[in-house]
């Protein structure tokens, strides 16, 4: 009867631990990692702006949010969309690498009175990054079609993967919308080379994103905005990475400018406020 009985608990016990582990399974990764949900320290950089602000690290895979329920809330992805947009445009072999020039075509893209004078001029990939020149990537999306863009979204995972909008717009203020945190882990998957893409691919979309550059840290990323066109100019986004010597830091800064542009050179500044509130840099 003894022996019966602690049968009866080993196969209990052996159950109950069968049936953590196929929970613990499927538990989200978001879910299972240690995160700090606000960080007091980031208020006094926010203060004056409705903001979203999420970052992580390679080494811990800890998170810190500011505004952690907007940091859920998905929104166009406007030019932060041009990381993506190069990958897909490399693989597919749309731009045989970052140098290849495309001419500018006044009479398909009329110049509009707050175009950066830049983008009247031919460009490569590289310029068209530094500059975010929209008519470049607008001509890569009508030659990759909505097919590839379909896989690769999926592939990436990215965002709501709705490209229902028109072909040149649908990263603008259209379908397709991603969270700051899903840009975080969209960043994540491509530093680090799991996005199913190859190497080349990501080596050369890492090597334009470079913004600055010196002794402590590497600062690389994208911004992207609402445009005056849109009549919608308040949504802005900077997002990136940072990379020191010991760690990488993954980040994603979501602003609304109450009714004015928040221009990129803020959005930066912002972004690296946070980054030094939080000891990063």
């Amino acid at each position: 009867m003894r022996a019966r009985k602690l049968l009866s608990a080993f196969v209990l016990s052996l159950c109950c631990v069968s049936f953590v582990f196929i929970i613990a399974r499927h538990i989200p990764l978001s879910n299972a990692i240690p995160i700090k949900q606000d960080n007091a320290a980031l208020n006094e950089v926010f203060q004056d702006i409705e903001a979203a602000f999420v970052v992580t690290d390679r080494n811990k895979n800890q998170y810190i949010r500011y505004n952690p329920s907007r940091c859920q809330q998905r929104f166009s992805p406007h030019s932060t969309f041009k990381i993506p947009n190069s990958l897909i445009a490399l693989e597919t072999g749309v731009i045989k690498n970052e140098n290849v020039v495309v001419a500018y075509n006044r009479d398909q893209h009329p110049p509009e009175a707050w175009w950066p004078v830049e983008w009247q001029n031919p460009q490569n990939m590289r310029s068209a990054i530094k500059y975010s020149v929209i008519w470049f990537y607008q001509e890569i999306a009508k030659k990759v079609g909505k097919a590839q863009y379909q896989k690769y979204l999926k592939q990436f995972q990215y965002g709501n993967q709705d490209i229902f909008g028109d072909i040149e717009q649908f990263w603008l203020g259209s379908s397709l919308q991603i969270s700051p945190n899903e840009q975080v882990e969209f960043l994540k998957k491509f530093y680090n080379s799991k996005l199913s893409v190859s190497n080349r691919t990501t080596n050369i979309v890492k090597d334009i994103l470079i913004l600055e550059k010196n002794n402590d840290y590497k600062l690389s990323g994208k911004t992207g905005c609402a445009s005056p066109a849109n009549n919608c100019n308040t949504l802005s986004w900077f997002v990136g990475y940072l990379e020191k010597t010991d760690n990488v830091y993954f980040f994603a800064t979501n602003l609304e400018g109450n009714g004015q542009q928040v221009s990129s050179k803020k959005r930066i500044a912002l972004t690296k406020q946070a980054l030094a509130k939080l000891g990063i840099i």
